[in-house]
């Protein structure tokens, strides 16, 4: 072996490190346990709000309306009879029951639905505002047919509470949280959604569905923690298998295992003691830890297993195993974790968070790979069968044929990402966030349906000023709003318009 390799600082650094290993072990699960006791400050965030910067000025301008005017947080309960008729008994029966009882959903400010819309009418000399529909249950067919005949005609029902036709009604619950706990909006949805079982049941004849900004922002929660669950488990276990099969080797296959979630533990703790909230992007972080550590393991492990199925010994395998391994390793940790600090830059704070935590889950990663990795592999047992090289790898021949065709290799490599970097220009910006779930989400299925059938889920809001104390009530201020109205009116695309 050379003499200047048995000396490096790396192979010292390996042969104190197995010298040592019994506290090395329990330094690191001090360490893991300091780290990962700030678990427990995390919590899930589900206000839209966090996608922005405190200084970014579309929130601003967003703020600054929502506080003239009213809160945009809302949860929209969608009704479709069956018999596909809303103006009936029991379906308005049914309306005005949701109506009453969407008082009741956390942080309500406002309900809106077409029984309680305030409609204005003559009778002589006054002028009568009252709700459409009273007492449901009581009316008559002609009753029901004028109640109809005056929804379909009012501009501020139909494409929002009423489908033109008739068929679908909904329930619009304003909501303002006072932001005080992350729970708020879960609160909400789950009070909604007993009101709409409770409503289902007691009229079979109905079918409800659940949208607005509140559901979107509970999606996005629910689904992250639905990951987390489910697809952080199954990566194990796929981590696992193919890790056994490729290493054969149970204690490498435990050893690998521990460094993941060391480092998962490590960075998801930090997140904590740093105040970092969990949000839809920054909850995919342990996924990315995960695939990143996978890789410092499994080139110290293959390396050290080749060694020794030619005949090494184990520590002796492992010290060559780090020398051979340590400054790619390195390299590759500081560039990932340098690519990953750069989310900083972006606009969104919850890609800071993602950045910044699956960076600290690099570091870690690097760290546990190279240190309490090698002291573990140490003191586990380990054996390998002994076997003479007769024949060239599988890979050993690979290499060998890019070598001897490196040149048509190239050039054919080259002209494969030309065509297919021609098809970039195929790609399209899509923000719809809808889109961002999958038809098998209960969320994504009910905008679906609210989006076909009843109004959009998408709104645009302006203020306009009148420039002085009352202006609002001059004729030309109103022929203007009018006009703008009416040009939105003629947009493709929109479907409502309320002055």
């Amino acid at each position: 072996m050379n003499t200047d390799n048995n000396n490096s600082p790396v192979t010292r650094y390996a042969r104190w490190v197995i010298r040592w290993r019994f506290p090395v072990l329990l330094g690191s699960l001090a360490v893991v346990l300091a780290a990962a006791s700030g678990g427990r400050y995390l919590r899930f965030s589900d206000d839209y709000r966090d996608f922005f910067g405190e200084d970014n000025p579309q929130l601003a301008a967003f703020e600054a309306l929502q506080n003239i005017y009213t809160k945009n947080d809302n949860i929209l309960i969608v009704i479709e009879p069956k018999d596909g008729e809303v103006f009936t008994n029991s379906t308005l029966a049914s309306v005005e029951r949701l109506v009453r009882r969407a008082w009741q959903i956390p942080f309500a400010m406002r309900v809106d639905g077409v029984t309680n819309f305030q409609h204005t009418e003559a009778e002589g000399d006054d002028l009568i505002v009252r709700d459409l529909v009273t007492d449901a249950e009581s009316l008559t067919p002609e009753e029901l047919a004028r109640a109809k005949e005056i929804a379909l005609a009012e501009n501020l029902l139909v494409n929002r509470l009423i489908s033109p036709s008739g068929h679908v009604t909904g329930v619009n619950v304003t909501l303002q949280f006072p932001q005080r706990e992350l729970d708020e909006t879960a609160r909400a949805v789950a009070h909604a959604r007993q009101l709409t079982d409770e409503l289902e049941a007691e009229d079979p004849n109905i079918v409800t569905y659940l949208g607005g900004m509140a559901m979107l922002n509970n999606a996005f929660a629910e689904s992250a923690q639905r990951d987390l669950q489910t697809l952080v488990p199954l990566m194990y276990l796929g981590i696992i298998l193919v890790m056994f099969f490729s290493l054969r080797s149970v204690s490498g296959t435990f050893a690998t295992v521990m460094v993941i979630g060391l480092s998962v533990a490590t960075a998801m703790g930090l997140a904590g003691w740093l105040g970092i909230k969990l949000t839809a992007p920054s909850a995919s972080a342990p996924t990315m830890i995960m695939t990143l550590a996978v890789a410092d393991s499994i080139h110290i492990l293959v390396t050290m297993l080749t060694a020794m199925r030619r005949g090494t010994a184990k520590r002796e395998a492992l010290v060559e195993s780090l020398r051979i391994n340590m400054q790619p390793i390195f390299l590759t940790s500081v560039t990932t974790a340098i690519g990953f600090l750069s989310m900083n830059f972006s606009d969104a704070p919850p890609f800071h968070d993602l950045g910044n935590i699956t960076a600290m889950g690099v570091a870690a990663a690097f760290i546990y790979s190279v240190l309490t990795l090698p002291a573990l592999i140490a003191v586990l047992p380990m054996r390998v069968k002994v076997r003479a090289v007769t024949q060239a790898t599988l890979m050993d021949r690979l290499a060998n044929l890019v070598i001897a065709r490196r040149r048509p290799l190239l050039w054919g490599s080259a002209a494969v990402v030309m065509v297919l970097g021609v098809l970039l220009t195929r790609n399209e910006l899509n923000d719809q966030f809808v889109n961002y779930f999958d038809e098998s989400v209960q969320f994504r299925r009910d905008t679906d349906f609210t989006t076909h059938n009843l109004t959009g889920v998408y709104r645009i809001e302006f203020s306009l000023g009148a420039g002085e104390s009352g202006g609002i009530s001059e004729p030309d201020y109103l022929a203007t709003i009018d006009e703008f109205a009416e040009w939105f009116r003629a947009q493709p695309s929109v479907m409502q318009v309320s002055v």
